[in-house]
């Protein structure tokens, strides 16, 4: 670890997870000024689009690949739908009844989720440890939730808000099962691109249905929450975290990324005011723990 590139590794995988773990605290800090998830997330997808264009031009500047073919077109829209377009607005409604620390935590049990779906829809066997990483990582959410259920003004809320943004984590854990047989064939920077490129777009067409253009315009807060959201929350990560797997590889930067839960935790707590007991400390031990064994092998 001492080689300056994998420093720069380390650096990037840490600054990736800090930047999608302050996701929610940005939306938590938007919603009190009025805006609605689906104006929020079209503003947030809007000011990204750019970005995800440029990175699939470059990409394809610099590799010259194939032409993708109709089939590849359609497996990037039911990515873009999957992993970033409707994890990204079920989140944000979630948002609108949990804190951000229980909401980290929900979503971080994706990969236990991974596990499960391939079981079903691959074959894959559930070992003996995934089934006792799994038990952990759920009994680390019902510890936050009982802690959340404490505080909270309504059970309803909680209950609502976690379903919401479990149902998310479901649906980014089918993107990642599809992701992973893209990558290989097309490349990760293109995939990222093109995937992110439709969900920004679905984002975009869902806003345009379904509100007035006049939603837009919202108060300066919150175009800089936005704005923040695109670049240092959605744009920036993903470029950490692709560069950081390529010096580093995909395990010790999913390894890294365990921080996220207990970054959010803290943000919360030193952002929102939101209050940081016992319950949600050591639910969040569990779940960081159940994830960290289920990606370990052997």
């Amino acid at each position: 670890m001492n080689h300056p590139g994998n420093r720069l590794g380390l650096l990037f995988a840490v600054l990736g997870a800090v930047g999608f773990s302050f996701k929610a605290i940005l939306i938590k800090l938007a919603y009190p000024y009025g805006v609605d998830a689906v104006t929020l997330l079209a503003l947030r997808m809007g000011m990204a689009l750019p970005f995800f264009i440029a990175l699939g031009w470059l990409d394809s500047r610099r590799r010259q690949p194939l032409p993708l073919t109709g089939r590849d077109l359609g497996l990037m829209l039911a990515l873009g739908f999957s992993g970033y377009y409707l994890a990204s607005y079920l989140d944000f409604l979630g948002l609108q009844y949990i804190s951000a620390g229980l909401e980290r935590l929900i979503l971080f049990a994706y990969p236990t989720l991974v596990v499960v779906f391939s079981a079903i829809f691959l074959g894959k066997r559930i070992t003996r440890r995934a089934v006792g990483c799994i038990v952990l990582c759920y009994a680390g959410i019902a510890l936050a939730l009982a802690h959340d259920l404490t505080i909270a003004g309504t059970a309803r809320d909680v209950w609502i808000g976690g379903s919401l943004v479990f149902a998310s984590a479901v649906s980014y854990a089918l993107y990642l099962m599809g992701n992973g047989q893209a990558v290989g064939r097309l490349g990760a920077a293109r995939v990222t691109a093109w995937a992110s490129t439709a969900a920004c777009l679905l984002c975009l067409i869902q806003f345009v249905a379904t509100r007035p253009l006049g939603m837009l315009v919202q108060p300066a807060p919150v175009l800089l929450l936005a704005a923040a959201m695109a670049i240092f929350s959605t744009v920036l990560p993903v470029w950490l975290v692709s560069e950081a797997m390529r010096r580093l590889g995909a395990g010790p930067v999913s390894l890294i990324g365990t921080l996220g839960p207990v970054v959010t935790l803290f943000l919360g707590w030193l952002i929102l005011a939101e209050p940081l007991g016992l319950f949600q400390l050591l639910g969040g031990s569990l779940v960081v723990a159940g994830v960290v064994l289920v990606g370990k092998r052997g």
